[in-house]
């Protein structure tokens, strides 16, 4: 079955170039990226399959056990845009002329200077591909949960990422609201840790689909757990919508001060040795602290911050509290 799958994705991989992409390269005067643009044709379609599953599975989830009912609407569409964008449009393009390049250049370099990154599988040559994913699996999630406490750490930092924490109305979607900056340096970051352990490309591609699945399951608005034992095992959407919580999930040092838990992406696993899980039941509510209205020393009330409600105005937002921030801490 698995092979007969494999086999309809890579007619469906070469029809798409072949028909659309070629053309469209040779038309626009960028005939050397051919083989790159096969690659990115891989991960269109894959996007494209995330994003037929989340629909089919979550979507009907979401009308069955939902947490709360939707307060904004327009919220929820807004967070599809950036699915759209990240996994179909614009966000796969930027990558294709900055992080293939950078990561093709590092590779090439390495290779002139002699320099083998370390290959995790040669510590075990006779290991299974499924013994291999399964390694890579871990450690890239290791690297992924310090990345995301980075995030949290610093404040210049959390200016950009408090975007993907603004959505009160938490949703299917809501894994991609990201600012694309910080979107930019994950990448990087991940598929430089993946060249040093020598991650196989297709191994990769594997590993990254089924993060952004389990994400967007963490981020779904639905009331479920996974038990008392599997809560320790993968992160639920319950033990994710903790890391969001107004106060607590990521402001839990006090006001004004960055702090949190649960911080794990995908193995609760990391947030019990390092001492930053809350397995606390219940379902949070969401957001920044400072998205709600305060009461002034004199009584009067003083508006929350205004994060944007459309895509261009919340990235432009991101940029401004990214400086303020910054200045803030040299302050």
């Amino acid at each position: 079955m698995i092979h007969l799958l494999t086999e309809w994705f890579a007619q469906a991989q070469g029809w798409l170039f072949q028909s659309v992409i070629e053309p469209a390269m040779f038309y626009a005067g960028l005939a050397d990226f051919l083989d790159d643009a096969f690659e990115g044709t891989e991960w269109f379609l894959i996007g494209l399959c995330e994003l037929l599953l989340i629909f089919l599975v979550l979507r009907p989830l979401e009308a069955l056990v939902p947490v709360h009912g939707f307060a904004d609407r327009r919220a929820r569409w807004n967070d599809f845009v950036y699915t759209l964008l990240h996994r179909l449009g614009f966000f796969p393009l930027l990558i294709f002329f900055t992080v293939d390049p950078l990561m093709d250049h590092v590779a090439g370099w390495l290779r002139l200077e002699n320099v083998r990154p370390f290959n995790l599988e040669n510590l075990a040559p006779d290991m299974s591909p499924l013994a291999s994913f399964a390694i890579y699996f871990v450690v890239l999630d290791f690297f992924d949960y310090w990345f995301h406490r980075a995030q949290h750490h610093f404040r210049w930092w959390w200016g950009l990422h408090s975007l993907h924490h603004s959505q009160q109305n938490m949703n299917l979607w809501s894994d991609d609201r990201n600012h694309l900056l910080d979107d930019l340096l994950r990448d990087v970051y991940l598929a430089l840790i993946a060249l040093a352990i020598g991650v196989p490309p297709g191994q990769y591609v594997l590993l990254v689909s089924l993060s952004r699945i389990l994400q967007s399951l963490q981020h779904a608005n639905v009331r479920i757990h996974f038990g008392r034992v599997g809560e320790w095992l993968l992160v639920s959407p319950r033990y994710h919508r903790m890391h969001h919580a107004v106060g607590a999930g990521h402001e839990s040092k006090g006001k004004g001060s960055l702090g949190g838990c649960n911080f794990a992406v995908l193995l609760p696993i990391w947030d019990i040795v390092f001492g930053t899980a809350n397995f606390a039941a219940g379902f949070a509510h969401t957001g920044v602290r400072d998205q709600l209205p305060r009461t002034a020393p004199d009584g009067t009330i003083v508006p929350g911050r205004d994060y944007g409600r459309g895509f261009w105005r919340q990235q432009w937002l991101g940029l401004r509290r990214m400086v303020e921030f910054s200045r803030r801490r040299a302050g």
